[in-house]
């Protein structure tokens, strides 16, 4: 039986889930823009959806967008927010800074690329090093004409916490919007957009991420935040985003709303950081010259982001899959890449340390049973790692 620590690259569906999602896959496939009866059922469970979507983060039905995934979010709310001010502004010389950071997902750094190319001046912010962005780096880095923000809330990487409400209240208070990718952060951690981070405009959140399928996820925009389109055709998502919902994905991502909200007031985060503890107190202790990547910051419960001297993650995530042991680099998306982390490397780190970096993400689903078997064999594979390195090297030079 396989050590599934891996879940921030994607989680299994929830027995719930799949239930909750059969019936759309059959006889309710109506399409939720039909007047006939069967389309109102199929419109009655996305609406459904989207009021438990709406309770897990604690604002308005009505501030949801259901959308493709994390990246769909992120992007629908960086060129959404900018694409008014380059029609307006850039067509008339004026200027318009969007700030982020060096630490965020792809789908972040991407469409900040694309709109740099098309004019937008951006700032990237850097982290300490344990991995967080500094209050009083963003206020310095604000320009009279830094129209959003986008900061995410918990690093897919590291787990490190980003401290968005605060952030967020200086954005509002400077007159800019600001966005937030939670794709890592909805459902592990409580999100009360009408409490702590009342002043955050914009937040993504993805399906896969927290036992809903792939293929789906949500964007929260506040009342009064106007988004240009991505999309274009009917007046689905009250003309925020075109195109006939995936209903059976979006009852899949409420149920698991529903699911998360029950989780977390059962303190399963609580549970979930003793589990992540115990596997990297044990991990360090049982490995010589192991050491965690932002343990000085608040980290997400279920990530531990491990660096191993004079170990490659390549050859230790082969290694560790062929023992049963699923585990990854970083971003899943990045997989196979040769490059190291950019995430290890904007908090400091050596590109040789950041290549012995693996990350290991606890599930709802992971047992004690798991964690003390992983302790068992994560220390073994890498001391036979070592000790074929140790062969190899003696054999090169004798």
């Amino acid at each position: 039986m396989r050590i599934y620590l891996d879940a921030n690259a994607t989680t299994p569906l929830l027995p719930e889930v799949v239930s909750a999602m059969h019936p759309f896959w059959s006889e309710g496939f109506g399409n939720p823009s039909s007047a006939h009866a069967g389309g109102q059922r199929t419109r009655a469970a996305v609406e459904r959806a989207r009021t438990s979507v709406a309770s897990l983060l604690n604002c308005t039905p009505r501030e949801i967008v259901f959308t493709s995934g994390g990246t769909e979010s992120d992007n629908f709310a960086l060129t959404g927010v900018l694409q008014p001010y380059l029609d307006r502004f850039l067509a008339q010389g004026q200027p318009v800074h969007l700030i982020t950071t060096n630490i965020e997902h792809h789908a972040v750094l991407f469409a900040a690329e694309a709109l740099e190319r098309r004019g937008v001046e951006v700032t990237c912010l850097a982290p300490n090093h344990a991995g967080v962005v500094s209050a009083d780096d963003l206020t310095a880095a604000l320009r009279p004409h830094t129209r959003l923000v986008s900061v995410m809330l918990a690093n897919n990487e590291t787990g490190a916490i980003q401290p968005v409400g605060k952030l967020a209240r200086i954005t509002k208070a400077h007159g800019a919007i600001f966005h937030t990718d939670a794709v890592q952060a909805a459902a592990k951690l409580p999100v009360d957009l009408s409490g702590e981070f009342k002043n955050v405009d914009l937040l993504s959140i993805s399906g896969h991420k927290m036992y809903a399928p792939q293929g789906t996820g949500a964007l929260f925009v506040r009342k009064g935040v106007n988004l240009s389109p991505l999309f274009y055709g009917g007046p689905h998502e009250r003309q925020r985003r075109a195109g006939t919902e995936n209903v059976p994905g979006i009852v899949g991502l409420g149920c698991a709303a529903d699911l998360a909200r029950s989780w977390l007031a059962e303190n399963g985060p609580e549970h979930m950081r003793a589990l992540r503890d115990k596997l990297e107190s044990g991990l360090l202790a049982a490995v010589p010259g192991a050491s965690a990547n932002s343990a000085d910051a608040p980290r997400a419960p279920n990530t531990v982001n491990l660096r191993i001297d004079g170990i490659d993650a390549e050859r230790l995530l082969i290694a560790l899959d062929l023992q049963g042991i699923s585990a990854s680099f970083g971003a899943a998306c990045q997989s196979g890449a040769t490059e190291p982390s950019h995430v290890l490397l904007a908090m400091g780190l050596s590109p040789a340390e950041a290549r012995s970096s693996i990350r290991l993400s606890l599930s709802r689903l992971t047992t004690e049973g798991d964690i003390d078997s992983a302790l068992q064999i994560i220390p073994l594979v890498i001391a036979k790692l070592r000790s074929l390195h140790r062969q190899q090297a003696a054999s090169t030079h004798p």
